[in-house]
């Protein structure tokens, strides 16, 4: 590895999380099933090899499959507070190595550091949030017509939960899933992406330690690795009742159609194309802050992130210059250096989507307000750095109506009354996340309202990324209307059963109907 890495820890980080730099391997615990293509982890950072993973085989996946479903039969069978408390020491285990393990995401995937600590700390709250649902998966009880009869409804395990994740977030929203399918009495089985698979194994290796401690089988979290045919794998496999899988909208319909071919349950978080409303009467210095975040945080490589500036004339020059003198403030490079705002993209193919956006913007007819382009020189060696753009457009450009996983930000212009400026918003196939800057009671409850925001997520005087794992997380449309993380959410990873008891001597039939013998 490079000097950066050595500067900022990278070796003492791996080492703690038990991965030795350039050893191939990948288990599901202690076991190790793999002996498929090796896949080799490139920082893009500065361009290092980090380490080398072996892929997961097809018959390495069946050896898998039949560790799961092993476990499968003892776990569920725990108490649901136990196995609360088994996810309580993991998330005491990832307050131990939050920075070893967010200094390993910030470098394998590329975002600033403090986003992968935050990335952690996301791990540590859903696992907070599983200890305490694990004494609440409740059912509920109604009135029977009939009497002497009682009925009610209770949740089981689904079983095996296939959980493919993208590699923007390469650990948290394998988090979100896990915690809750654990707690609710299933394994998991989870495919990293192939961009991060060493933050994949961190993961593993601290859960697998969790397991042993507590005398449990390895089973009950799996991990493999490939390319989207291990994915595949998954999607087809008769046995996997739920696949949880997040990334493109392309890829989410793949998933989707092999899933409902042998009516499996699929949970899917696809792409994003995020506006933020700016009224009138919004706050120009908020506007601004959550704009900019939103539009350049994790170097525009969120599903959440900022897509689309919706303002209104009457202030769109004012925001414009505010926003264009924000960009010159910002700060590009090493993300493990806490100085600096902007990160890598995560590889040559981001870069190059990046750059033919740009392009098809003018092409189009837009306007580049802050140029963009790929940086060089020193500190920029792997290739992966960008400016972050503005470019003045159309909602109805192609290129607009695109998700653009890259910091490209459209600046768009609406007249009138705000329902024009929903109407641009909602104007698009991606339904996620959305927000709206305003001072006006009114129109914040009209963006609210069902003539207003169709996403899943609707934010006021915030922006468009950021949410809590105590809410419910994931959109409509083509975003595939799955839901993660808190409120209700578990309900997805278990079998809803409703039970009706006779406790008479008799036996009436439900809507009076005879049956005399």
């Amino acid at each position: 590895m490079t000097n950066t890495a050595s500067t900022f820890g990278i070796h003492e980080a791996l080492k703690t999380l038990g991965i030795q730099d350039k050893n191939p391997g990948t288990s599901t615990g202690s076991q190790f099933f793999a002996s498929g293509t090796v896949i080799s982890s490139y920082s893009p950072v500065d361009g290092a090899l980090i380490g080398k993973v072996t892929g997961t085989s097809a018959a390495d996946y069946d050896q898998v499959m039949q560790a799961a479903g092993k476990a499968f039969l003892e776990w569920r069978q725990k108490p649901a507070p136990l196995r609360g408390e088994v996810v309580r020491q993991f998330g005491n285990k990832l307050r131990e190595l939050k920075e070893p393990l967010g200094k390993l995401v910030s470098y394998e995937m590329g975002k600033s550091y403090q986003e992968g600590l935050g990335e952690v700390q996301e791990m540590i709250d859903i696992c907070d949030f599983a200890v305490g649902l694990s004494r609440q998966l409740h059912g509920l009880t109604m009135h029977s017509e009939r009497p002497g009869h009682r009925m009610y409804e209770q949740y089981h395990p689904l079983g095996i939960v296939g959980i493919i994740s993208a590699f923007n977030f390469p650990v948290a929203v394998w988090a979100w899933n896990t915690a809750l399918a654990w707690i609710c009495g299933d394994v998991c089985i989870w495919k990293p992406s192939e961009k991060t698979p060493l933050c994949g194994i961190a993961c593993q290796n601290i859960i697998a330690g969790v397991l042993k401690d507590n005398d449990l089988p390895e089973g009950i979290s799996c991990l493999i690795n490939g390319d989207y045919t291990v994915g595949e794998m998954m999607t087809q496999d008769q046995r996997i009742p739920l696949v949880s899988a997040t990334g493109s909208i392309r890829m989410g319909k793949i998933v989707a159609q092999a899933v409902a071919a042998r009516l499996g349950k699929s949970l899917l978080e696809l792409g994003g194309n995020n506006a933020i409303i700016v009224t009138p009467d919004a706050d120009i210095k908020m506007t601004i802050i959550g704009a900019v975040f939103g539009a350049v945080g994790t170097a525009g490589q969120r599903c959440t992130s900022t897509r689309r500036l919706i303002v209104h004339d009457s202030i769109y020059d004012q925001v414009k210059e505010a926003l264009v003198a924000a960009y010159q403030q910002l700060r590009i490079g090493n993300p493990l250096d806490e100085n600096n705002h902007v990160g890598p993209l995560i590889d040559a193919d981001a870069v190059a989507n990046y750059s033919n956006a740009l392009k098809k913007v003018v092409a189009e007819g837009g306007t580049i307000l802050v140029d963009g382009g790929v940086l060089k020189g020193e500190g920029y060696e792997s290739g992966c750095y960008v400016k972050p753009a503005i470019a003045e457009a159309k909602n109805d450009f192609e290129i607009v109506q695109h998700e653009t996983f890259a910091p490209v930000l459209y600046l768009l212009k609406y007249s009138g009354d705000l329902k024009n400026a929903i109407a641009m918003q909602n104007g698009v196939v991606q339904g996620l996340s959305s927000a709206i800057m305003t001072n006006n009671l009114r129109e914040a409850e009209q963006f609210l309202s069902a003539n207003g925001s169709d996403c899943g997520i609707a934010n006021v005087n915030i922006g468009t990324s950021g949410a809590e794992i105590g809410g419910a997380f994931g959109g409509e449309k083509e975003t595939g209307g799955g839901r993660e993380s808190g409120s209700d959410a578990w309900k997805i990873y278990m079998r809803r059963q409703t039970n009706t008891i006779n406790y008479t001597t008799d036996l009436p039939l439900a809507q009076g109907i005879k049956f005399d013998l």
